[in-house]
């Protein structure tokens, strides 16, 4: 890729866009982890969006698409090509019971405006730091709540830069999953269907369960969250506690010690630390255990 002309062909295709240039990636991670991107573009609208995506598909340009950088280690070596912020595409809107956001909203802000409207059902994702596309690309939930329990339909776009929408059963959501992962989509609004609730039992649900998110996981350092998928008939947190693993380290990331299933940045760590840490975590619940943790979070870019 050539990025100096790259820059100049995007400038002149784009109407309400960002583009930066070597631009790391620290910064937008909820690790705090990750090298340089070539090239770094916020989208307003969904126009450019598109435009952007089409760009890079018939000009053979890798496109990465990220959102807040909740659930993803980005490697050390950055990312090559472009990388797609569509954080600024964050409306949201309420009609006939059906919410409408932007896939740059926070997931947590389209609870708490649900809340305001006394419209129950998103409850659970009081907590969730994902934004509405992230959400939605992994089908986020938290106690005992998934997306896909409110979801409605999807709008996306696909690699060629066409703009569509996918019903609920189209999206093929399942724990962790949906077609979006598969067909590499990325999600520009979100429509929930939500009934209405009572304000104080609403409110009295996502206050019980920030209390106790509060109280059992490490929000006080750097993280990628739940690092490992649950696996049947077991929690991988459990496990790794039961292995005596809490507090182990490597570099400067270390499985919590308030949460086993979190791995938390206490001094400096890169995202080679983390990856070698989730390694070992992976290879001694096998050896004791004989259980196999999938990664929930994902890994991206190019090591050093």
């Amino acid at each position: 890729m050539n990025i100096k002309q790259t820059v100049t062909d995007l400038n002149h295709l784009l109407n309400h866009s960002t583009i930066k240039t070597n631009e790391p990636l620290n910064k937008y991670t909820y690790t705090e982890t990750g090298g340089p991107a070539d090239l770094y573009i916020t989208v307003h609208d969904i126009d450019d969006a598109a435009a952007v995506i089409k760009y890079c598909h018939e000009n053979h340009v890798p496109v990465t698409y990220l959102g807040n950088g909740s659930n993803i280690i980005i490697r050390d070596g950055g990312i090559r090509g472009v990388v797609l912020n569509v954080l600024e595409l964050n409306t949201m809107s309420e009609e006939n019971n059906i919410i409408s956001a932007g896939s740059g909203c926070p997931i947590i802000d389209v609870s708490r405006y649900a809340k305001e409207l006394s419209l129950t059902g998103l409850e659970f994702a009081c907590g969730i730091p994902g934004s509405v596309g992230g959400a939605i690309y992994m089908n986020a939930g938290a106690y005992g709540g998934e997306v896909k329990d409110c979801l409605l339909d999807v709008t996306v776009i696909d690699t060629s830069g066409n703009i569509f929408t996918l019903t609920t059963d189209e999206l093929e959501l399942d724990y962790r999953k949906s077609a979006i992962q598969e067909n590499d989509y990325v999600v520009v609004e979100a429509r929930f269907k939500m009934e209405h609730g009572s304000i104080e039992e609403i409110t009295a649900m996502m206050d019980d369960l920030t209390n106790r998110r509060e109280s059992k996981q490490p929000l006080e350092y750097p993280s990628c969250g739940s690092v490992f998928q649950r696996p049947p008939g077991n929690f991988a947190g459990k496990l790794i506690q039961d292995a005596g693993l809490q507090g182990y380290r490597v570099g400067g990331v270390e499985v919590s010690k308030k949460h086993a299933g979190f791995m938390v940045n206490v001094d400096r760590g890169t995202a080679s630390d983390y990856e070698t840490l989730i390694s070992h975590v992976q290879d001694v619940i096998f050896e004791k255990f004989n259980v196999h943790l999938n990664r929930e979070v994902r890994i991206i870019g190019e090591s050093l």
